[in-house]
């Protein structure tokens, strides 16, 4: 069991964290996007960082090479499908995109939004990691959050109505 602290505070115990996510034994901030027999799509506020989204997959996997084809299109399809949201629904016009196997959760992707504030950090994929820190640690005000929030109401009514 691993004891991790949520976005809200709270301390929970869980041999899996998304496991329980995807199970829906822990509900993320602003609940669930979207989410199909394979995946589901939550932001972690703990970035608040407007249109952030995570996209798990429900089954226990770490590699893009272990979902099986039926899999491999609900992920592309439903990618597309909030990435057209992110664009059409929230203006966003670039999304960085990662994904790494050396993780401590599922098969996972982390669709980043691009904003102006981000210029400073650079842009590669080694900006990633230090504009969640800053979104986190500078950018956490209730403004934010609520932003945050709106973002995650505005996508589940554009992707499940």
């Amino acid at each position: 069991m691993r004891t991790i602290t949520l976005s809200n505070g709270k301390t929970v115990e869980v041999e899996c964290l998304s496991c329980a996510l995807t199970s829906g034994a822990i509900r993320p901030d602003g609940g669930v996007i979207v989410e199909t027999a394979f995946f589901h799509a939550h932001q972690d506020v703990a970035y608040p960082i407007k249109g952030l989204v995570i996209l798990a997959s429900k089954r226990h996997i770490k590699g893009l090479d272990e979902l099986t084809e039926e899999e491999r299109l609900d992920y592309i399809h439903l990618l597309a499908r909030i990435r057209k949201a992110q664009r059409d629904i929230l203006g966003i016009d670039y999304v960085y995109y990662f994904y790494n196997e050396d993780t401590t959760h599922h098969f996972h992707t982390w669709m980043v939004p691009r904003y102006p504030w981000m210029e400073a950090f650079g842009r590669s994929v080694e900006s990633v990691r230090p504009v969640l820190l800053h979104a986190r640690n500078k950018r956490n005000s209730e403004k934010e959050r609520a932003e945050a929030m709106e973002a995650i109401e505005a996508l589940k009514n554009e992707l499940n109505g």
